[in-house]
């Protein structure tokens, strides 16, 4: 691990972190490996629960998250299970990921989504509720949260809740498990303080989840195949992994600041409206990212998939105005970042470097430039 001393240099977040002790559900998992591996770097004391990574290979065993945290593999539905897990740790900062993450199994696992998506964060808010220690709390939850209505203008955080499939639905009901827990709970004086997060598509190194287009690209390619895509008219706001994640950390900086009670609320973080793209132009610049035996394609409308929203935008005015947070890669740049670590992991490269080194090359354009003098 870091030690908390290692953290100051060029940190953007100012060293509120360094020295931290940081509870981090979800941690086995894409988004959750690549923030438990900056929040190390940061200097945080990170203790990890989840479940065991769910996928073959998995970004939580290529980059050995387990060597920058304390790793602990519990259900969050198990109250007591993760009350066991965490109470020696006392946390000062909880950011909460740990979720059932995938649309179409939602279609096969309705409870269970429900379960995990709902009832788990309840128990981990409990938690931080009965822990004196905690300051601050961030749950993340997704763009699908919104009821959609194919609108062209991006969802803003007082629009309605909703959800027409269960995954949504399920990250609605968070929302307002977040927002009565805040109400009830975290609103007094001297008690923690508690946001939400959202965020559409993410992609980067490390993804392997079913049905999500990068992974499926990616094995495919691995495994000389054509790619089918099914909706290739579907419109996406892509990100690179970073970019939400430097947000999550933006928030928890302000919730452990002097300003906590401005930023205990939802925020949205997503990408500018030129990234906002169909599925098919992902396809394509992603192959030419990829180079020489990069993916094949081949574009199949199906009738009979689940119904998935076509078009889903986030308007993150209000993290701008008030957080200073804005995107930093441009979409063919967060493609070419993606590109670079899978085609790195079929050549056996070093990942855990790799990964480490895009977190920096981050950090250094969050970082202002210093003003020279005329």
């Amino acid at each position: 691990m870091v030690a908390a001393g290692e953290a100051g240099s060029g940190d953007p977040f100012g060293g509120i972190f360094a020295g931290r002790r940081v509870l981090l559900t979800g941690h086995s998992g894409f988004k959750g490996s690549w923030l438990t591996l900056w929040l190390d770097r940061l200097g945080a004391q990170v203790r990890g629960v989840s479940l065991a990574p769910e996928t073959d290979p998995a970004l939580f065993d290529v980059i050995r998250v387990d060597r920058r945290c304390d790793s602990r593999f519990c259900d969050i539905n198990d109250g007591a299970a993760l009350w066991d897990a965490v109470a020696d740790f006392q946390p000062e900062l909880i950011i909460h990921m740990a979720a059932q993450a995938i649309v179409r199994d939602s279609y096969d696992m309705p409870v269970a989504t429900f379960a995990t998506n709902v009832t788990g964060t309840a128990n981990v808010l409990e938690l931080a509720r009965h822990m004196p220690s905690v300051r601050a709390a961030v749950v993340v939850t997704s763009d699908k949260c919104y009821e959609n209505n194919e609108w062209d203008w991006g969802y803003r955080e007082a629009d309605p809740l909703g959800g027409s499939d269960p995954y949504s639905a399920s990250k609605a009901c968070t929302e307002l498990v977040a927002q009565a827990y805040r109400r009830s709970f975290f609103s007094a004086p001297g008690t923690a303080r508690l946001a939400s997060v959202r965020a559409g598509n993410v992609i980067g190194g490390g993804d392997w989840a079913p049905h999500r287009l990068i992974p499926d690209i990616v094995r495919a390619t691995a495994a000389g195949q054509e790619v089918e895509i099914r909706n290739p008219a579907s419109v996406r706001p892509w990100q690179h992994v970073l970019e939400p994640l430097s947000g999550y950390l933006t928030v928890a900086a302000r919730l452990l600041g002097d300003d906590a009670s401005a930023a205990a609320q939802a925020w949205n973080f997503g990408p500018d409206i030129d990234a906002t793209v169909p599925v098919g132009d992902i396809c394509r610049i992603f192959a030419e990212c990829w180079g020489d035996n990069g993916p094949r394609f081949a574009f199949r409308h199906n009738p009979d998939a689940p119904h998935e929203a076509g078009l889903l935008r986030l308007d993150s005015t209000r993290a701008r105005l008030h957080l200073g947070w804005r995107p930093r890669l441009g979409l063919r740049d967060a493609l070419r970042m993606t590109a670079e670590w899978y085609r790195a992991h079929a050549e056996a490269a070093d990942l855990n470097a790799l990964t480490l080194t895009q977190i920096k090359e981050f950090e250094a354009l969050m970082t202002p430039s210093p003003r020279h003098e005329e």
